[in-house]
């Protein structure tokens, strides 16, 4: 059961695909996604209007080709006056300028982007020194011009600016909806550009409207490429391409159907030169399905492992440019296998819309809807509750420990507390490990500054977890992942085992015009992330590392191993 673009092996699973497809083929299901037929997802007329609103993005590689030129045009001048380029957004708006700037590099000519999806003080502060904000455009990506964190690098970098310059707002571009209260602000403080964008696309779902190309054209790509790419694959996902051989709609259908069986662990496999798709898919299918107790869990970055390490709940599906990811063991063990070959690293257009696509009939067949997140809500809720709070009382409120030794502090959620009969800090990590079930999944929920080290600390301690449980795990920045598997932790199935991992920070960063710090903004997503898992049951426990992180870490990775 193959398309061309698609190599798929799902063994015991594949007549359970088929008759899904044979489904989706009797209901129109193809047909009534390209006519924006909301009722495909949800009866319920206040989900409908969500759904109605939120289906532009079938159409943004089409309606993208206008502005191509005028993309090109303005990242010329732009690259005559600026070495460099800062896209400041969060999940949507700044993952796929992520995924560019890492597949593609710096460009001959053109400024070299850089991303910032933190708000962690000591990565802002490592960031500073690699910027000259004389020679730097800042790209303010906020769909709604409401989101706390946009907002609060805006203030940051335009203050930085400030100080170098009588005019800050030339060093400035907005990407926003029609209605965003930032688009008065940038006429104030005369941005050079504002783009707005198609109101009518989720913020996941954005990666080919001017979200993604705007990025794209400053650093030097070929725009009309990647659109082509895109557009491409919208035609091989159309409503007269046979069912079977759709690749939108198979995707779609193997993700979910193997899901509706147990296999809800998207495992994905990515070649080393687009590794950070991974994180891009981790948003768009998590924040998509994770709701009403139901989801796909995107696992990406746990490197591949022998068939033993893996409970019957994975499904693999590897994008690489030849056929160099070795699955046929995996295979061979009774695993369901994708295969999606990506000859050119322009074809990430066309991948973007293959996923938007999959995620659309993934969720048809969970009997969710896709387009909305309210539990992404329920933290940022939460946050400015805390944040508050702090304003008000000039701290933010403590935990309770529950284990404290050898440098870690521990805390854990009402679920996890009312369970422990010991405050030694190895009991307590065992009581929480030992919790797991065949179909769960291990989740590092981590506020320290993203580091190379801290990235080769958390891989350790992930691979140790899934060889001796062989359970899944993730790991994710914050904020980052608040908006992208944070919906999935709190609206998807009660399986996750959640350790939220902090440290001090050891710089801190006034946010300007706000009575608070970018550390204090920080420690308070992570305290309303934590009640929010707290106040659903979950179970959750907070290790802090200690002043140093990456040593904490190791020492974590030694009291788990033996676990």
């Amino acid at each position: 059961m193959s398309s061309e673009l698609l190599n798929v092996s799902l063994g015991q699973y594949a007549e359970r695909v088929r008759a899904a497809l044979a489904d989706a083929e009797q209901n129109e299901v193809v047909a009534r996604i390209w006519n924006s037929d909301a009722s495909l997802w949800s009866s319920d007329e206040s989900q409908k209007k969500i759904i109605s609103n939120s289906l532009g993005w079938l159409t943004t590689p089409e309606r993208m080709r206008a502005a191509t030129g005028e993309l090109h045009e303005f990242a010329r001048s732009v690259a005559q006056e600026f070495s460099q380029v800062l896209v400041c957004g969060m999940g949507g708006s700044s993952l796929c300028p992520e995924v560019l700037a890492k597949t593609f590099g710096p460009q001959a000519g053109f400024p070299q982007l850089f991303v910032l999806d933190s708000t962690d003080p000591d990565f802002i502060a490592a960031l500073r020194k690699q910027l000259d904000i004389t020679r730097c455009l800042f790209v303010i990506a906020s769909k709604s011009g409401t989101t706390t964190e946009p907002l609060c690098f805006y203030k940051y970098w335009f203050d930085q600016v400030a100080q170098h310059s009588s005019n800050p707002g030339a060093s400035f571009v907005l990407i926003t909806d029609p209605g965003s209260p930032l688009l008065e602000e940038a006429r104030e403080k005369n941005f050079r550009r504002v783009f707005l964008n198609q109101a009518d696309i989720g913020g996941r779902y954005s990666a080919l409207s001017h979200f993604g190309m705007v990025a794209a054209a400053l650093m030097g790509l070929d725009v009309d490429r990647l659109l082509g790419s895109a557009r491409a694959m919208a035609k091989a996902c159309g409503p007269e391409v046979p069912i079977g051989k759709n690749p939108g709609a198979l995707l779609g259908a193997a993700i979910g159907e193997c899901a509706k069986a147990g296999r809800d662990k998207l495992t994905l496999v990515t070649a080393p030169n687009i590794e950070t798709l991974g994180l891009w898919i981790e948003q768009l299918v998590a924040e998509s399905t994770g709701k009403e107790g139901k989801g796909i869990l995107p696992v990406c970055d746990e490197p591949l492992g022998p068939p033993e390490v893996y409970f019957v709940d994975r499904l693999f599906v590897s994008v690489a440019d030849s056929d160099q990811i070795e699955l046929s063991k995996l295979k061979q063990a009774g695993h369901p296998v994708v295969r999606r070959r990506l000859p050119d690293v322009y074809d990430l257009g066309g991948e973007f819309f293959l996923w938007e696509f999959a995620t659309a009939v993934a969720g048809w067949r969970l009997g969710i809807n896709p387009f909305d997140q309210p539990n992404v809500q329920e933290s940022k809720d939460a946050t400015k509750k805390l944040l508050q709070v702090f304003i008000e009382q000039g701290e933010l409120p403590e935990q309770d420990v529950v284990a404290a030794a050898e440098g870690l502090t521990i805390f854990a959620s009402d679920r996890v507390r009312a369970s422990l009969s010991s405050n030694n800090p190895f009991d307590v990590l065992r009581a929480h490990l030992a919790s797991a079930a065949p179909g769960d999944y291990f989740a590092f929920l981590v506020y320290v500054e993203e580091t190379a080290a801290m990235d080769v600390a958390l891989r350790a301690l992930r691979l140790t977890l899934r060889d001796r449980t062989r359970c899944a795990t993730t790991a994710g920045y914050g904020p980052r992942f608040l908006h992208s598997t944070g919906q999935l932790h709190k609206g998807g199935p009660d399986t996750g085992i959640f350790i939220q991992i902090t440290a001090p920070d050891e710089f801190d960063l006034a946010v300007p015009g706000e009575p608070y710090s970018f550390s204090i903004l920080k420690e308070a997503q992570a305290l309303g992330d934590f009640e929010a898992l707290s106040s659903r049951g979950r179970r959750a426990i907070r290790v802090d590392l200690g002043p140093n992180a990456v040593a904490g870490m190791h020492k974590l990775e030694e009291l788990m191993s033996r676990c």
